[in-house]
């Protein structure tokens, strides 16, 4: 009988001799500044029983979007690619084709900004925006949001506007699990969770606690209020390496995940391990 596919729904690589990455810095940050690949991934999600793999954008450049593909291209595990590419530029719907033609472009399965970083709350509304979100939408791409807990009414907004695109919501919108708070956020993201057209990932907690004392119990009001929220049916598993690794292994996580999630039912938790992701990418290669 054939194994099932668990797909880990959002990672990174990073090739520090190819181009740096500014937001490593500091010296609790040492452990990542250095390159991060496929061969560094496949042993560590082999062993964690993770068969396919989404490959998540990490700097605002258009030069690493088709590295990227050509990485998935040549992987076996990398089954889809999450790219950027600048929304706000008019002929977004070129640059997107420009992308799915180049080798591995059968892999570009989203689109993300970090929007995190934008000063405006708002920020995903302009109209410039939304027109590139709307050439997101028409070449059948989703598009992952990496905002922070006061940037999600915008986002609920912004799925309101945009019924036909899908959107990823990463590490479930960055609540303030260090801080054990679980307000405002978790009304934010059950608001977003009303629009049918929203998902999100099971990803990013252990780094948003206390790396070094962080504990299941401890993120678990988080995840419950997001399997509350979406359901297994809109919500993915995703590592987060190797950032996750300021905090936790990769086994750990992905070990965590399962504690989190051990209330569901075999088939439910098919759906956050694999099924969720396999159907809003549009895995072919998982």
């Amino acid at each position: 009988m054939p194994q099932p596919t668990v797909v880990d729904a959002h990672h990174h690589f990073w090739d520090l001799s190819v181009r740096d990455q500014e937001w490593i810095t500091g010296p609790e940050m040492v452990r990542l500044r250095r390159d991060f690949g496929v061969a560094d991934l496949e042993p560590e999600a082999r062993a964690a029983g993770v068969t396919a793999t989404v490959l998540v954008q990490t700097i605002s450049v258009p030069e690493e979007t088709p590295e990227f593909l050509a990485l998935a291209h040549g992987s076996d595990l990398v089954a889809g690619v999450v790219g950027w590419t600048d929304l706000t530029d008019p002929a977004v719907a070129d640059r997107l084709a420009e992308l799915t033609d180049l080798p591995g472009g059968d892999k570009l399965v989203g689109i993300r900004h970090q929007i995190q970083g934008e000063p405006d709350p708002e920020w995903i509304l302009r109209p410039e925006v939304r027109r590139g979100l709307t050439a997101v939408a028409a070449a059948g791409l989703a598009y992952d949001l990496v905002v922070l807990p006061h940037q999600l009414p915008a986002a609920a907004r912004a799925a309101d506007l945009l019924p036909g695109l899908t959107f990823v919501l990463d590490h479930l919108g960055k609540p303030p699990v260090a801080a054990g708070e679980t307000e405002p956020w978790a009304h934010h993201v059950t608001r977003l969770a009303e629009r049918a057209n929203t998902v999100c990932k099971l990803s990013g907690l252990v780094t948003e606690a206390a790396w070094d004392t962080w504990t299941t119990d401890g993120l678990r009001p988080y995840a419950d209020t997001v399997l509350d929220a979406f359901g297994p049916g809109r919500l993915m598993f995703g590592s987060d390496w190797p950032v996750c690794t300021l905090a936790a292994s990769y086994a750990r996580v992905r070990e965590a995940a399962g504690e989190l999630t051990a209330s569901l039912t075999e088939d439910e938790r098919a759906e956050v391990f694999g099924g969720t992701a396999t159907r809003v990418y549009g895995l072919t290669h998982a």
